[in-house]
């Protein structure tokens, strides 16, 4: 039987300003049957939105055919629907206005009645059959790709195309919108093509994985067969054999091709031997009298509690929260979005007034924040008129004044050579990728030698494979350090890699602890030795387990 889609040999290449040609795909070949559903797994910059839109019809290869039933495709038509990213809905217009306008511009030759129908219908099968009448800014992030994929169905297309339709959501909107593209999947037994960078949720969704090379010049790499039976369950496919054998060979694959373009690096001076200057010390009795430093209990929360004022009346957020920490443990923080995980962390940085309760770290109650608490968030926050040399320089001068100016220039290179910037160290912020600027912020923290160590969500606007790399960078340079540390997460197994114990907290509002997970596996752990661990699927299954036990309440219903 022949192909609905045909690739052959399909290369592009852009220009730069400067003249320079970058040459994104290197010579695609790719076949698709007719009602399959294939992942296309990359990673940032591998050329998959290319990719997708010269399917779509959108961009012009520089050589090589797509071919649609064998005839070639010469621009975008309504044989062919696209879900971007981004949702891009007219923020004026209904739901069901936005839907009509697809409606109306492919199918003239319906009637009135007959258009409705249909976008009823497409509104109805993505879950939003209750908001027709709702504007784009009365929808969740969730809602709005619903919208999105509504409108794509809705020219009811040979063939279904998501470029990373999910990427920008969290991890409980996102499974919800995986089982509504599952369940799309099975109703129209329409041929998809996903772009996604998410090795999970192409092994759920696909029959077919075929990953793509690194850039320059990507190409198809491997494809792998999905053969695990359907419906695919997120939980109860971690116990399966054949689930767990596939994802590690995918993982490794990465792996492999990840170790090739990897920029963790070595560094090339040393790291001098000078203690910061405590910005906060006790008084002088109390130093005299403090003979050992502390080990145990280095970090305490006890019955910790935070309440936001309401117009309807007081928000309790956080309610007795209770944990003990040694010097030097890694805690990873897991919970649905809203449970109050970041406020947990934002109290225990001293940016966020704790209403009950306290938190003492090394003996001193914490009530300001300081640069004894370095804080990485989702967002790097540098000076983007400054380099990264300058971003980082910024907390080493505060803390190291004590230090000759040739120790403090060491401490700043020293640190971006680990987090692999050592070539980027005089580029401005405003010049740096995503995943550059994270560096960066990942150097600073660790520059500060601070008592506490506070990540909230630092990879969560990274696309996973970049995420691996810094996740790397992060074991690496921890491993070193030993800083305690606190990680604010969504995903279950940076969770499991990086802890001494995963923390999972309850559903907000009134969000705790719910259940800790110790996390014995030996360090310094390898991604790739993880998989093989007998004990690895154990933790991963117990984390799923508790997640899905929580997967209910507003933020479930809102996205």
């Amino acid at each position: 039987m022949e192909p609905i889609l045909s690739l052959r040999g399909v290369a592009k290449a852009y220009a730069g300003k400067t003249g320079s040609v970058t040459e994104v795909l290197g010579g695609i070949d790719l076949e698709v049957e007719e009602g399959e559903f294939i992942a296309i797994l990359g990673f940032s910059g591998a050329g998959k939105t290319t990719l997708i839109s010269s399917i779509a019809g959108l961009v012009e290869p520089d050589a090589g055919e797509i071919l649609l039933r064998g005839e070639p495709v010469t621009g975008p038509d309504k044989d062919r629907g696209l879900v971007f990213q981004s949702y891009s809905l007219f923020p004026w217009l209904s739901v069901e206005k936005n839907v009509a306008l697809a409606v109306d511009a492919v199918h003239k030759d319906r009637s009135a009645a007959d258009r409705a129908a249909l976008v009823k219908q497409k509104v109805e099968l993505v879950g939003l059959g209750h908001a027709m009448d709702r504007k784009p800014a009365q929808l969740s992030g969730g809602m709005r790709q619903r919208v999105a994929v509504a409108r794509a169905l809705a020219m009811e297309p040979e063939i279904l195309l998501l470029d990373e339709p999910l990427s920008a959501l969290d991890a409980l909107t996102r499974a919800k919108l995986q089982d509504e593209i599952e369940r799309i999947r099975g109703d129209e037994r329409r041929t998809i093509i996903l772009v996604t960078n998410d090795v999970d949720e192409a092994l759920l969704l696909a029959d077919r994985v075929a990953v793509l090379t690194p850039a320059p010049a990507a190409r198809i790499g491997r494809i792998f067969d999905v053969d695990v039976a359907r419906p695919r369950d997120r939980e109860a496919v971690n116990d399966d054999a054949g689930f767990q054998h596939l994802r590690r060979e995918i993982v490794s694959y990465l792996g492999s091709l990840n170790a090739e373009s990897s920029t963790v690096g070595d560094s090339l001076v040393d790291l001098p031997n000078v203690t910061p200057l405590d910005l906060a010390p006790p008084p002088q009795a109390y130093r005299e009298a403090a003979q050992s430093a502390v080990e145990r209990r280095y970090l305490e929360f006890y019955k910790l509690d935070k309440v936001y004022p309401t117009p309807n009346g007081p928000l309790t957020v956080v309610e007795d929260f209770n944990l003990l920490m040694d010097k030097g443990e890694f805690v990873s923080l897991i919970g649905h979005s809203g449970c109050g995980k970041s406020t947990v962390l934002t109290m225990a940085a001293g940016l966020n007034e704790i209403s009950g309760g306290g938190i003492v770290l090394d003996n001193r109650e914490i009530d300001v924040a300081g640069p004894d608490k370095a804080v990485v968030f989702q967002a790097p926050s540098l000076m983007p008129w400054l380099t990264a040399r300058q971003n980082v320089a910024l907390g080493v001068e505060r803390v190291y004044p004590h230090a000759p100016r040739s120790e403090r220039r060491d401490i700043v290179e020293y640190y971006l050579d680990r987090v692999g910037l050592g070539a980027a160290m005089d580029k401005l912020a405003s010049e740096m990728s995503n995943g550059m600027r994270q560096r960066v912020g990942i150097a600073r923290a660790f520059a500060l030698s601070p008592r506490l160590l506070l990540l909230d969500e630092p990879f969560g606007m990274l696309d996973s494979l970049t995420r691996w790399d810094l996740q790397d960078v992060l074991v690496e340079v921890w491993n070193r350090t030993k800083v305690t540390a606190i990680m604010v997460t969504h995903d279950v197994d940076e969770a499991i890699l990086l802890a001494d114990r995963v923390v999972m907290m309850t559903n907000g509002p009134r969000a705790t602890i719910g259940k800790i997970l110790e996390v014995d596996l030996p360090r310094p752990r390898d991604r790739k030795a993880l998989l093989e661990h007998p004990k690895f699927y154990q933790y991963r299954q117990e984390v799923l387990h508790f997640l899905a036990e929580y997967d209910h309440g507003p933020q479930a219903q809102a996205a």
